[in-house]
């Protein structure tokens, strides 16, 4: 949809001062390599329980291109995928995968220059045994994910607007660019060093 491709073009910053906090994945899920680039897509949601991979195996084929897979791990004791799974999402289209967990196989990964942020890389595979529903809401790192919310990650972080809010969010967003593509340095200095003054005047500092 236009709506989620034109979230490319807005940084996680912005996009978390718009959202808020809340829906902002914490630090330890995070780009597997330097210098990653952005992504933008819808969420295809999956739930692995602990050692286990079968779901996000099963949802390479399943997801729409373009999607960022989401997946919430049962542990970061075993991987939830390696260089071969990467390889078929991304042939098969898929943007990127976001991990509350673990992979492997990442010098292939990072060769391919398959996006994946994570909490880290393991060499120990998990097994495929656990079947359970795609697209569930699930929780990675610390943000609740629904199918079909727009992921946005890049090195700055990983924020996910809620579907329902995204038209707004968009436009908020956009607005906000503009504004400050308008600003020069030396007005926003000018503006940030009366915020500060003011704040500590109102504080007692001199």
């Amino acid at each position: 949809m236009n709506d989620v491709t034109e979230f490319e073009d807005i940084p996680p910053t912005t996009l978390a001062d718009v959202l808020g906090r809340e829906q902002v994945m914490d630090i330890g899920i995070r780009p597997l390599w330097p210098s990653i680039r952005r992504v933008a897509g819808p969420a295809f949601t999956v739930r692995c329980p602990p050692g286990d991979n079968l779901m996000l195996h099963a949802a390479i084929y399943r997801a729409e291109p373009g999607s960022i897979i989401v997946v919430e791990a049962g542990d970061v004791d075993y991987a939830v995928a390696g260089g071969n799974v990467c390889a078929v999402a991304q042939r098969r289209g898929i943007a990127a995968f976001v991990v509350d967990g673990v992979i492997r196989d990442l010098a292939e990964v990072r060769e391919m220059d398959f996006p994946v942020f994570a909490r880290g890389v393991i060499p120990v595979p998990g097994t495929k045994a656990a079947v359970g529903p795609l697209n569930g809401r699930v929780r990675c790192g610390g943000v609740d994910v629904r199918a079909g919310d727009v992921v946005v990650a890049d090195e700055e972080g990983i924020v996910v607007t809620p579907g329902a809010r995204r038209e707004q969010v968009l436009l908020d967003a956009q607005t906000r660019l503009a504004k400050e593509a308008g600003e020069t340095l030396d007005a926003w200095e000018a503006a940030h060093r009366a915020r500060i003054d003011k704040i500590l005047g109102e504080n007692g500092f001199e």
